[in-house]
C-alpha cells in the first residue's frame, strides 16, 4: 500500500480519483503541530531559538491514524501545498508520524496531468523553505507575546500586538489623523450646456476652477451675455492594454471592488476552487503563465472571439521576491467558462477566467475626441467636452466589466456657432483622503512590502476581531482602542512597526528561503535588541489616563474635574478622584451608571468598598480601589447566575457529569465543562449534543466501527483524548 498525504479532505478527494487507486490519500486537515499556546517553554531561546512543538489540540487521532497507515505503507508521499507553509506542514507530518524516508511532491494545479507528473519527480523536503517558515512562526511568537504582555501591563488587559498586524493598524491610524487634520478648501465648478446647430446639446466643463464665489459669478454673468462657438475639435487614437493575470494580492483587490468580497472570503473561496481542481494555486506573487496554459488560452480566444483577438502577452512581476517558477492564479482548464459550485465560488471563478483570458488578448483601440468651446469675452475661460469610443474592443470582449461607459458627442466643426442654454457654478470643497477599504489596505501593504499577500486576509480579520478597527460600509475606521494601542506602539516601539523594519524582515525571511541567510543569526539579530527594548520599557508608567477632560465636563456624582481613560469599549470620562468617586460619562457626555455598591468594606485593603462589576466572564464583586487593590470576592450566587446564562445544556462528553458552558478567553469564545477543575474538557466549536451528518450516515448504514474521535469538533462523537480526574 502506498500512502499520499495532503492537508485538506477536499483536496484528498480530488486527487484520489486521479491516481487510479494506486495510492491511499489521506488529509492532515491543515497543521498538525504548532507552538503551545502558553509562551512558557514554547521556544528555547538560549539553545538557539528551538521551537518546542506540540500536537495541535484535536489532531491527536489524525496523527495516530496517519502513523498507523505509514507503518503499513511501502511508500509515503507528502503532497502539501507548494509554498513555505506547505513545506513546513510536510516536515511536521514527517516528524510527527516518525517517517525516516519520505518523498515530497509539489504541483500548482490539481489536475490529473499535474498530479501524475509530480508523482514522477519526488524530492526531499526543502529545508530552506521549512526553515524560513519556522523563522516566521518563531519571530511572530516572540514579537507578539513579548509586546502584547507589555501592553497588558501598561495599557489594558486583553490587547495585543503583531509583527504585521501593528504596522497595518498604524497605517489606518495615520490616515484617520490625516482626515481629522484636513482643512477643506472651497472651489467652484462651472458647467455650460450648449446647443449645436444640428440640435443636440453638449455639456461643457470650464477648464478653470475659481477659488472664490465672486470670481465664479463673474464668469457666469459674462458667459450669459457672450456668444459661443466651437474653437477646436481634436481627435486622437489611444489603446488600453490588458491587465496581468491575477496574483494573490490583485485577486483580493479586484474581488473586493467588483464582487464585494472581503480578502478573507476571497481566499476561502479560492481555496475551495483550488482543492476542487478548478484553478491553479491561489497563493502566488507571480504573473507568469506556463507555455501550455498560454497555448490553451490562445485556442479559447480564437474559437470564442476570433484570431485577430489572440495576442500572447508576457508580464513583468513587480514583487522582487516573487518565485517566477510559479504561475499566476488561472483556470486549470481555460476552455471551461463556469464550474459547478456555490454561487460565490462561481462568481470568483468567472472573475479569474475573465482576467486570465483577457490577459492574452490584443489591446483595445479607442478614439478620443476633445471639443473646446469659446465665448467672445476674455473673462470667460475655455470650456471643454470629451468623448471616448471603443473602435476595437480587444481584451474588453472577455472582460466587459472593465470597459466602462462610452461617451458619444455629436459631430461639430471648428468655428461652428453654439447657443447657450444654461451656465451655472456649483460651490464645492476639497475632500479629505478616503479611509482605506480592505482592498485599499491590501494594496498599500503590498506597496510598502509589509507582510505577504497570503497573510493579508488574516491580518485584516485580526485587527477587526480585536476591535481595533470598525468596518463601516467598506471603509476601515480605527476605534479609540485601536488608536491608543497604535499610539503607544508608535511612541515606544516605532522602529519595530515601521515600514522599513517590517519590509527588511520580509527580505531576510526570503533570504532564508533561498539559502542565503541562516536561521539562528537572523533571529538573534532581531531578538537581542528587541528583548532589551522590552525590558527597558517596563519602567514606564502605566497608561491609566489619556489626558484631562475639558473643564466644562464635570463629574455627575461629585461635580469635580474628570479625566479621559480607556475602557474595554473605548475612551470615557472618569472622575479625577477615582476610586474615591466612581462618577463616569461617555465621550458624548452621557452619564454612565456607576457600579452597584454592596455596602461591604474591602476585607483586604480596609479602605475600599466592594462593588459589582461586569467582566469578560460575567458579573463579579471586587474592590473599588482596583488596580491598587485587586481583591475579588467569590460570590457563589453570581457564579451560578453566570453559569446558567451561558449553559448550553449539552452533557460533557468526557466526564458525563457536567454540562458545556460558554466562556470567553483571550482568543475568543470557547466551551468548557461546568465540572471544572475536576474535568478540564474544552472545545472551540459550540457543542450540539448530536452526531454530525457523517457519523449519522455511518450509523444509518449499520457500520459497526464508528470513528473513536470524529474530526467535527461539534459532533457528539468527538471524544477528547484528555482524561478527566
Amino acid at each position: 500500500m502506498k500512502l499520499l498525504i495532503v492537508e485538506s479532505p477536499a483536496k484528498a478527494k480530488t486527487i484520489e480519483k486521479y491516481l487510479d487507486h494506486e495510492y491511499t490519500v489521506r488529509a492532515s486537515v491543515g497543521h498538525i503541530r504548532d507552538l503551545p499556546k502558553s509562551s512558557k517553554n514554547a521556544i528555547d531561546i538560549a539553545k538557539g531559538f528551538i521551537p518546542n512543538y506540540v500536537i495541535s489540540p484535536g489532531k491527536e487521532k489524525i496523527v495516530s491514524d496517519l502513523k498507523a497507515l505509514a507503518k503499513k505503507a511501502t511508500e509515503v508521499v507528502l503532497a502539501t501545498d507548494p509554498d513555505r507553509e506547505g513545506e513546513a506542514i510536510a516536515w511536521h507530518i514527517k516528524e510527527a508520524i516518525g517517517l525516516k524516508k519520505s518523498k515530497r511532491i509539489v504541483f500548482h494545479e490539481i489536475t490529473k496531468e499535474a498530479v501524475q507528473e509530480a508523482i514522477k519527480h519526488p524530492r526531499e523536503i526543502d529545508e530552506n523553505l521549512r526553515s524560513a517558515q519556522e523563522a516566521r512562526r518563531v519571530l511572530d511568537r516572540l514579537f507578539g507575546y513579548d509586546l502584547s504582555n507589555l501592553i497588558w501591563q501598561k495599557v489594558r488587559y486583553g490587547l495585543s500586538a503583531g509583527r504585521v498586524q501593528s504596522p497595518a493598524l498604524r497605517i489606518l491610524v495615520e490616515r484617520e489623523k490625516e482626515i481629522r487634520a484636513f482643512i477643506p478648501e472651497q472651489y467652484w465648478v462651472i458647467e455650460a450646456l450648449l446647443k449645436t446647430q444640428a440640435g443636440p446639446e453638449i455639456n461643457f466643463n470650464c477648464n478653470l476652477e475659481p477659488k472664490t464665489q465672486a470670481e465664479a459669478d463673474q464668469i457666469v454673468e459674462a458667459g450669459q451675455k457672450a456668444s459661443w462657438q466651437v474653437a477646436k475639435v481634436e481627435a486622437s487614437s489611444a489603446t488600453r492594454k490588458a491587465r496581468a493575470p491575477f496574483t494573490t494580492s490583485t485577486l483580493q483587490q479586484t474581488a473586493s471592488s467588483r464582487l464585494g468580497f472581503s480578502p478573507a472570503i476571497t481566499m476561502r473561496l479560492a481555496q475551495k476552487l483550488y482543492e476542487a481542481g478548478h484553478i491553479s494555486y491561489m497563493r502566488t506573487d507571480s504573473t507568469n503563465l506556463s507555455d501550455s496554459a498560454m497555448a490553451e488560452i490562445s485556442a479559447v480566444i480564437k474559437k470564442d472571439f476570433g484570431a485577430e483577438y489572440a495576442e500572447a502577452q508576457k508580464y513583468t512581476t513587480k514583487s522582487k521576491n516573487a518565485q517566477e517558477a510559479h504561475e499566476a492564479v488561472r483556470p486549470t482548464y481555460p476552455a471551461i467558462k463556469s464550474v459547478k459550485a456555490g454561487a460565490q465560488e462561481q462568481k470568483l471563478y468567472r472573475l479569474i477566467w475573465q482576467r486570465t483570458i483577457a490577459s492574452q488578448m490584443a489591446e483595445a483601440k479607442l478614439l478620443k475626441t476633445k471639443i473646446t468651446a469659446q465665448a467672445d469675452n476674455e473673462i470667460v475661460p475655455l470650456f471643454v467636452a470629451n468623448d471616448q469610443q471603443v473602435v476595437f474592443p480587444g481584451w474588453l470582449s472577455a472582460d466587459p466589466e472593465a470597459r466602462g461607459e462610452d461617451v458619444d458627442l455629436p459631430k461639430v466643426k471648428e468655428g461652428e456657432s453654439l447657443k447657450l442654454k444654461k451656465i451655472e457654478a456649483t460651490g464645492k470643497e476639497t475632500e479629505p483622503p478616503h479611509r482605506y477599504s480592505e482592498a485599499g489596505l491590501v494594496k498599500e501593504l503590498e506597496k510598502r512590502g509589509i507582510g505577504r499577500p497570503s497573510t493579508y486576509a488574516s491580518t485584516i480579520k485580526t485587527i477587526i476581531d480585536r476591535a481595533y478597527v470598525d468596518k463601516i460600509d467598506k471603509a476601515l475606521k480605527p476605534t479609540e482602542t485601536g488608536e491608543v494601542v497604535s499610539d503607544f506602539l508608535s511612541e515606544y516601539f516605532g522602529h519595530y512597526i515601521s515600514d522599513t523594519f517590517t519590509a527588511e524582515m520580509e527580505d531576510e525571511l526570503d533570504e532564508i528561503a533561498r539559502g542565503e541567510r541562516q536561521y539562528i543569526p537572523t533571529l538573534k539579530a532581531f531578538y537581542d535588541p528587541f528583548s532589551k527594548d522590552i525590558a527597558s520599557k517596563k519602567r514606564i508608567d502605566k497608561l491609566t489616563t489619556l489626558g484631562e477632560a475639558p473643564t466644562d465636563i464635570k463629574c455627575p456624582t461629585c461635580d469635580g474635574a474628570m479625566q479621559i481613560k480607556l475602557g474595554k469599549n473605548g475612551k470615557f470620562y472618569s472622575c479625577a478622584r477615582f476610586p474615591d468617586c466612581l462618577g463616569a460619562k461617555t465621550m458624548a457626555g452621557l452619564e454612565l451608571a456607576p457600579p452597584k455598591e454592596t455596602g461591604e468594606a474591602c476585607p483586604k485593603c480596609k479602605n475600599g468598598k466592594l462593588i459589582e462589576r461586569e467582566g469578560r466572564f460575567g458579573k463579579f464583586i471586587s474592590c473599588n480601589r482596583y488596580p491598587k487593590c485587586k481583591f475579588i470576592k467569590k460570590d457563589e450566587a453570581t457564579e451560578i447566575a453566570n453559569r446558567e446564562a451561558n449553559d448550553t445544556h449539552v452533557e460533557c462528553n468526557l466526564c458525563h457529569k457536567g454540562t458545556m458552558i460558554e466562556k470567553k478567553g483571550r482568543f475568543g469564545i470557547f466551551y468548557g465543562c461546568s465540572n471544572y477543575p475536576d474535568c478540564k474538557n474544552i472545545i472551540k466549536a459550540k457543542p450540539t449534543g448530536k452526531l454530525c451528518e457523517l457519523c449519522q450516515s455511518l450509523m444509518m448504514k449499520g457500520t459497526k466501527t464508528i470513528p473513536e474521535r470524529c474530526s467535527n469538533k461539534a459532533c457528539l462523537n468527538n471524544r477528547p483524548d484528555k482524561k478527566a480526574k
